[in-house]
C-alpha cells in the first residue's frame, strides 16, 4: 500500500557533547587551601566522569556514534556483510526452551527454518553476529573457505572483550551454527498451482579453529594454516549472490542487543530496496514485524510498540535520516525510499 510522501521532518538534533568528553579537559580555576585562585591543571576524562553523571560505558556510546556519522558523511564507512536469509527472517533473540530443535519464520513469501542438533541446541542472540563475521570473510576474500589468524579477530571485529566469558560464548556459538541445518526459499501462489521454490544446506562443511584465553598471537600457539571455515556450496552461493552490506560499526555497537540489530539490518536493506513513494508494514499479525523478528515473547502489543519507538530513538542516533516512523495507530511502520540518505553510501559496498 504506497502512502503520499512525507513532509519535511526536521532531523534529530546533532550530538552536541562537551569538549571534555573527547579528551582531555581544561578545568576551570578551584581555590583550595594548597593551591592559588587562578591555578590550572589538565586532568583525565576518567577523573571527572563521576562529577558530571556521565559513566564511561556512555562516552564509548558517544564515541561510536560519532564515528559512523563522520565515517558515513566522508564515505569511508567500513563495512560488513550479512546472509540474506536471516535479514528477512531472524534467528531466536534468547535461547530457546531445552527441547526445541525447530526454528520457523515467515515474511511475506519467504520463510526459513532452522533444525537444531539435539545435543547444541538452536543458534540464538549473539550466533547471528558469527554468521556476519563469516559472511563478511566470504565476501572479502571471495572464497567460501575462510581464513583468519586470531579468534580474537572475531571479538576485535565486533569490539567484545577478548575474556573467557566471551570466548566460551563464541566457542558454543559455533558449534550451534555447525550442528544446525536450515531450510529457505519461497511459498508462494501462480496460476494453475502453488509455486515452491527452496533450498536445504547447512551452514559449514568444515571448522578448524583454535581458542585460547590468552592472545594466540602473543603466546604463539597459532599453527600455520591458522584458522578455518570452510562454508557449504548452497551457503556461500547465497551469500556471494545476495550480500547485504551493513556498517560494520553498527553492527559493533548493536552487538549485545541481537533484536535491535536485526530490525536496523532489516530496515537498511527494505529502504533501500522501496521504488515506491513509500509503503506501510504492519506491526502485528503473521506477517508483521513482530513475527518477523522473533520479537513474541512480548506479552501485550503496547510493550512491543514501546520497545519499537526506543529501537527507533537509538537507530535514529547512529542514521539521523532514517526514513522510518509508527504510524499514528501505531499499528504500521512507514517505510519510505532511502536513496537520496542512505545508510550506506555509494561506492563504500560492492
Amino acid at each position: 500500500m504506497n502512502l503520499p510522501s512525507p513532509q519535511m521532518r526536521s532531523s534529530p538534533p546533532q550530538l552536541s557533547q562537551p569538549d571534555h568528553l573527547w579528551g582531555h579537559a581544561r578545568l576551570p580555576p578551584v581555590q583550595t587551601a594548597h593551591a592559588p585562585l587562578f591555578s590550572q591543571s589538565f586532568v583525565s576524562v576518567e577523573s571527572i566522569l563521576p562529577q558530571i553523571g556521565i559513566t564511561k560505558q556512555t562516552v564509548k556510546k558517544l564515541e561510536a556514534i560519532h564515528m559512523v556519522r563522520e565515517q558515513r558523511e566522508n564515505g569511508k564507512q567500513e563495512i560488513a556483510y550479512h546472509a540474506r536469509p536471516f535479514v528477512l527472517c531472524g534467528l531466536p533473540l534468547r535461547r530457546p526452551p531445552a527441547g526445541e530443535l525447530i526454528h520457523r519464520r515467515q515474511n511475506g513469501k519467504f520463510f526459513l527454518e532452522v533444525v537444531a542438533h539435539p545435543r547444541y541446541g538452536l543458534p540464538f542472540g549473539q550466533d547471528r553476529l558469527i554468521l556476519i563475521w563469516v559472511a563478511t570473510l566470504a565476501v572479502k576474500q571471495k572464497s567460501r573457505t575462510d581464513h583468519f589468524q586470531r579468534a580474537a579477530q572475531l571479538l576485535e571485529f565486533l569490539q567484545l572483550p577478548k575474556d573467557g566469558i566471551h570466548y566460551r560464548r563464541l566457542i558454543q556459538g559455533f558449534e550451534r551454527i555447525f550442528a544446525a541445518s536450515i531450510f529457505f526459499g519461497t511459498d508462494e501462489q501462480r496460476v494453475g498451482g502453488q509455486c515452491f521454490d527452496w533450498a536445504r544446506f547447512h551452514f559449514f562443511d568444515q571448522m578448524v579453529l583454535w581458542f585460547n584465553r590468552a592472545d594466540p598471537q602473543d603466546s604463539g600457539s597459532v599453527p600455520r594454516q591458522g584458522n578455518i571455515i570452510t562454508l557449504t556450496e548452497g551457503f556461500y552461493e547465497e551469500i556471494n549472490q545476495h550480500p547485504i552490506p551493513v556498517e560494520r560499526q553498527v553492527v559493533a555497537g548493536l552487538a549485545n542487543a541481537p533484536g535491535l540489530l536485526d530490525f536496523y539490518v532489516w530496515i537498511v536493506w527494505k529502504s533501500w530496496t522501496i521504488k515506491a513513494t513509500a509503503v506501510r508494514i504492519p506491526l502485528f499479525g503473521p506477517k508483521g514485524i513482530q513475527a518477523q523478528l522473533g520479537a513474541m515473547s512480548y506479552s501485550r502489543d503496547k510493550r512491543f510498540r514501546q520497545t519499537l519507538r526506543l529501537w527507533l530513538k537509538r537507530i535514529n542516533l547512529f542514521w539521523p535520516e532514517c526514513p522510518v516512523e509508527l504510524s499514528h495507530d501505531g499499528q504500521f511502520l512507514n517505510i519510505y525510499c532511502s536513496k537520496q540518505s542512505p545508510a550506506i553510501r555509494h561506492g563504500s559496498a560492492r
